[in-house]
């Protein structure tokens, strides 16, 4: 079994401002290049909830709804809705499968492809000038202390469930 990652001891409760969280400050600068690239990709008339699940269509063709729902970490109904607003626009189709009537594919139609085609480039525009002022060098740091932080929580995420599911097999 893997065992947590030892938790540092950095926060505590006596001091606790939420402003000095790295959560919350991680939480405010995803808002801000939400936000930003919303303005930009109000053009074509999408927001970031929207041009989401274009661009991971564009970028692995087609895909499931479970499998959408899953990639995009949305709950399945609030995926169909999404879907359905993105189906409205002519961005996407959804197909039944043939073999599997409980499976939906879901596929870009070219206006779709156009939109997700221009992500990239606006993606960059943006996140370069959340960057402004960074170095290479600080760049990639702040990538490197993401990614550590990203692999502690998925290190405690497994050793939770994994003492879940020996917590169940020892109840029987």
């Amino acid at each position: 079994m893997n065992s947590p990652p030892i938790p540092a001891d950095f926060y505590q409760a006596s001091e606790f401002r939420p402003e000095i969280s790295v959560g919350y400050m991680m939480r405010r600068v995803l808002a801000s290049i939400l936000a930003d690239a919303d303005q930009e990709l109000a053009a074509w008339d999408v927001t970031h909830a929207q041009w989401m699940p274009l661009f991971k269509l564009y970028n692995c063709g087609q895909s499931t709804v479970a499998g959408l729902a899953r990639d995009l970490q949305l709950d399945p109904g609030a995926t169909t809705r999404l879907l359905d607003r993105l189906e409205g626009k002519g961005l996407l189709r959804r197909e039944r499968s043939t073999s599997d009537r409980r499976v939906v594919h879901v596929a870009l139609t070219p206006e779709g492809q156009a939109i997700a085609s221009q992500v990239p480039e606006v993606l960059c525009r943006v996140l370069n000038r959340h960057l402004s002022g960074f170095t290479h060098d600080e760049w990639m740091l702040l990538r490197s202390l993401l990614e550590r932080i990203l692999a502690n929580g998925e290190a405690l995420r497994l050793s939770q469930s994994a003492a879940a599911a020996q917590g169940q097999g020892g109840a029987s």
